[in-house]
C-alpha cells in the first residue's frame, strides 16, 4: 500500500483499514492522527443502513463512534505495514446522544486514547456536526487474539 497523506478523504481506502465491510461501514474519512488521537468523519447519506426518514439513528451513531476507534487501530498497523486485528467493543461506560444528525450532515468524530494495554483500549470519544457536539462516550475495544 501507498503511505496516504492526511486528510484521508478515500473511502474505500478507508473502509481498507477497518474490519467492517459494506454496507457496514460508518467512517468514510480519516482527517487526524497521532499516537494518542484520532479524527474521523462520516457524511450520512440515505444509503446508510442507519439511516431512517433522512435522520441517522442512534444504532448508528454508536456504530460510527466504535469504528473511528477501530480506524485508530487501524491505521496504526498499516503505518507498520501490518495487517489490522480485528476488535470488538469490550465495554461502553457511557455515551450520551445530545441530536441526531440529518442527511447530508458530516459527523466527525475525535477519540482520545486514554489507556492502550495488552490489546485493550480505552477512550473518550465526542461526535460533532460543525461547530455542535451531538455524541460523546466512553468505550473500551478489545482486539481478538
Amino acid at each position: 500500500m501507498e503511505n496516504k497523506r492526511l486528510p484521508i478523504t478515500d473511502a474505500a481506502f478507508v473502509e481498507t483499514l477497518i474490519p467492517q465491510k459494506f454496507p457496514f461501514v460508518m467512517v468514510d474519512t480519516l482527517k487526524a492522527f497521532s499516537e494518542n488521537q484520532i479524527v474521523a468523519g462520516l457524511t450520512v447519506k440515505d444509503t446508510n443502513i442507519f439511516e431512517n426518514q433522512a435522520v441517522f439513528q442512534e444504532s448508528g451513531l454508536i456504530e460510527h463512534m466504535a469504528q473511528s476507534v477501530a480506524l485508530f487501530t487501524g491505521y496504526q498497523f498499516y503505518l507498520k505495514n501490518e495487517p489490522a486485528p480485528t476488535g470488538y467493543i469490550g465495554s461502553i461506560k457511557s455515551v450520551e446522544i445530545l441530536e441526531l444528525p440529518q442527511k447530508g450532515d458530516e459527523i466527525v468524530t475525535t477519540v482520545n486514547v486514554l489507556q492502550e494495554f495488552m490489546g485493550v483500549t480505552l477512550v473518550d470519544i465526542s461526535s460533532a456536526v460543525g461547530d455542535k457536539e451531538i455524541a460523546r462516550g466512553q468505550m473500551k475495544t478489545v482486539l481478538a487474539s
